[in-house]
């Protein structure tokens, strides 16, 4: 064989060797002689054996759990809590050279992130500011990473866990506040309702007769139902009087 074919085979080898894919979701970091030289896009692209090396990095939107942490608040209750963080690489260079792990990396920050921020609130802003609280997480952790090549997108917290004689306070303190607001709607339909008596009692009696319709009224009621008994109370002075015309 030619020396010349002899090479070319070679080199088509080499090159062939050299090949080497970035998916879509993915992009390439380029060393050459240990030295960051390039970002390889998606696609084939030429890494030379020996001289050069790469690393690929997912820039694809990534959820890191992060596991239940024991906290205590500012009020001293202890709590157990836990969170998910959503992000994804900015700068593919800054994850791979800044940072060895980035992904470990920032769930470890954002742990110790999430027991600091639990420590500066009280339990009730805890369980009624959730939101805020993870807002204030994910500006904190995002600031940090940023450094590293990150961007974090958004902090959920999915739970809060109380010690059982806290969940059982709160339990009988949420009792006890739907006991008092039962009582004070119920004071404030008693009072309606004997302000409006009052009224329609100031109106009868403004009306001469107007009473005694009311009364025969009521009578009219009462003697629509054949099964009801009514028993009427009789004044004195009118028993009088029914026996002295009855000894005339």
């Amino acid at each position: 064989m030619p020396l010349v074919q002899f090479l070319a085979i070679v080199v088509i080898l080499i090159i062939i060797g050299s090949i080497r894919q970035i998916n879509q979701y993915e992009k390439g970091i380029k060393f050459t002689f240990g030295k960051f030289t390039s970002i390889m896009e998606p696609g084939w692209r030429i890494v030379l054996p020996i001289i050069q090396g790469y690393q690929k990095v997912d820039v694809r939107v990534k959820a890191v759990d992060v596991p239940d942490q024991n906290a205590i608040t500012r009020d001293n209750v202890s709590v157990r809590v836990n969170a998910v963080i959503y992000y994804k690489v900015s700068d593919a260079p800054k994850a791979i050279i800044e940072v060895e792990d980035f992904r470990y990396a920032i769930s470890q920050y954002a742990q110790t992130t999430m027991r600091n921020i639990v420590g500066e609130v009280t339990l009730d802003e805890l369980l009624s500011s959730r939101d805020k609280i993870a807002d204030r997480i994910r500006e904190i952790v995002d600031i940090e990473t940023d450094a590293w090549g990150l961007k974090v997108n958004n902090v959920e917290l999915k739970d809060v866990s109380l010690p059982p004689e806290m969940e059982r306070t709160i339990g009988k303190q949420a009792e006890a506040e739907r006991e008092k607001r039962a009582v004070i709607i119920n004071s404030e339909g008693e009072l309606a309702a004997s302000q409006n008596i009052a009224k329609a009692a100031e109106a009868l009696s403004a009306i001469p007769g107007a009473l005694h319709l009311r009364t025969l009224q009521s009578i009219n009621d009462m003697s629509s139902d054949q099964s009801n008994t009514v028993v009427y109370m009789v004044p004195m002075e009118v028993l009088k009087a029914l026996e002295g015309f009855a000894k005339k």
